[in-house]
Order: structure tokens, then C-alpha cells, then sequence
């Protein structure tokens, strides 16, 4: 029976993305071979507790949202997740995945709505860029640029130009929330009239870093 590690398992509102404020279960799995340095749930790089599939799928049922997010960590670090996946979309459920742009995506359902993060150099992990998975997405996924400073917006405006993505899919650009003032980037992107989403994390604003929310 297919077993996957997990961090947690918990009910909050959606903070980023296109479902912001939608109530939604969130699936933590645990692993992430990468070491972005803004990253916030680092806890989740090791521990975490095996649990069957079948499992899972009753505390999502637990706790009755429509909306379910399985996040990182790098979920598709497990190569269970993609079980994971294909099961929500079966049960029902509108599914999203968040995952860095470092991950192949072939075998991902196509029911799954994808949130790829796009690593800036601002990240330190820039270099592990699949940029060739971006052909995948569709207008119903997103990609996501965390934006550490000046240099990473320029950066990620000629990354946004250069491979047209938002011809392809919504694009979000987020201030890394303790190193670049939201208001600032919002001003650039009014500025330079960018076919872009701004975005802050809702629930840093509600509850901080706080584990679980």
C-alpha cells in the first residue's frame, strides 16, 4: 500500500495564489531537496510521520473543505504524491499543488491545478530551474516569482518576457515577506504595467509564521 511522509495536515484559508481566502485543507508532505533562504517551513525538510494513502484521505474528508492544497517541503520529492494527486481529483475535491519550477511535471494529473515557484536569484536556488516544464502549464495554473529585492524584479520581468508566460498561464509576483516591502514591489508593477498577479502571503498577515495556519 503506497505510503507517503507527512509534516501535517490542517484546515485554514488559502493565503496565496488564485484561491486566496478560500477555506481549503492543506497536506504538508515532508522532504525538500532544496534550500531556498527565505524559505519559511523549513521544519518540514525532516521528521514528519509515514502514513498510508487511504489514511490521508479520511482526515482530508475530516475536515470538509471542497478546496485541497498538498504543499512542501517539495511534495513532488516523494514520488507517491503523484498517487496522492490522481486520488484527491477522484474524490472530488478542486486540487492544487505547490511546487518550486526544479520538479518534473509530466506525471502530474491534469486536473491538478499547478502553482510553480520559479526560484529568483534572490532565492540561492535559481540555478535548479526546470524552465523546459513550463511548456506544461495551462491557463488554469500559475506561476509564481518570490521577488527578494530590486535586482530579482528585473530579473524576473525579463524571465516573464522572454518565455512569454503570461500568454501561457497567471502570473504571480510576490515580495519576499521580510526582505522587500510589499507596497514597493506594488509600485513596480503599476509602474512598469506588468500582465502580472500581485500577491502577499495572507495568512503571515492573519497569524505570522505560525505552524499550522
Amino acid at each position: 500500500m503506497s505510503r507517503l511522509k507527512l509534516t501535517e495536515i490542517f484546515y485554514s484559508l488559502q493565503g496565496e495564489a488564485d484561491t486566496a481566502g478560500i477555506p481549503t485543507t492543506f497536506v504538508r508532505l515532508t522532504g525538500c531537496p532544496l534550500r531556498c533562504q527565505y524559505c519559511d517551513t523549513a521544519y518540514a525538510f525532516h521528521g514528519g510521520e509515514w502514513w498510508e494513502l487511504p489514511a490521508i484521505l479520511a482526515r482530508v474528508r475530516e475536515h470538509g473543505a471542497h478546496h485541497v492544497c498538498v504543499t512542501g517541503g517539495e511534495p513532488l520529492a516523494q514520488k507517491n504524491c503523484v498517487e496522492l494527486l490522481q486520488q484527491l481529483c477522484a474524490d472530488g475535491y478542486r486540487v492544487s499543488l505547490e511546487t518550486s519550477g526544479a520538479m518534473a511535471l509530466a506525471d502530474v494529473d491534469a486536473r491538478v491545478v499547478l502553482v510553480v515557484d520559479v526560484k529568483t536569484p534572490g532565492s540561492g536556488e535559481e540555478p535548479r530551474n526546470r524552465y523546459e516544464e513550463l511548456a506544461r502549464l495551462t491557463r488554469k495554473d500559475l506561476v509564481k516569482f518570490v521577488i527578494c529585492s530590486r535586482a530579482d524584479y528585473e530579473w524576473s520581468v525579463a524571465k516573464l518576457r522572454e518565455l512569454a508566460l503570461d500568454s501561457r498561464c497567471s502570473v504571480l509576483f510576490s515580495p519576499s515577506h521580510e526582505e522587500l516591502p510589499a507596497r514597493e514591489l506594488a509600485d513596480w508593477v503599476l509602474q512598469d504595467r506588468l500582465p502580472v498577479r500581485f500577491q502577499i502571503q495572507l495568512h503571515k498577515y492573519l497569524w505570522g509564521n505560525a505552524r499550522g495556519k
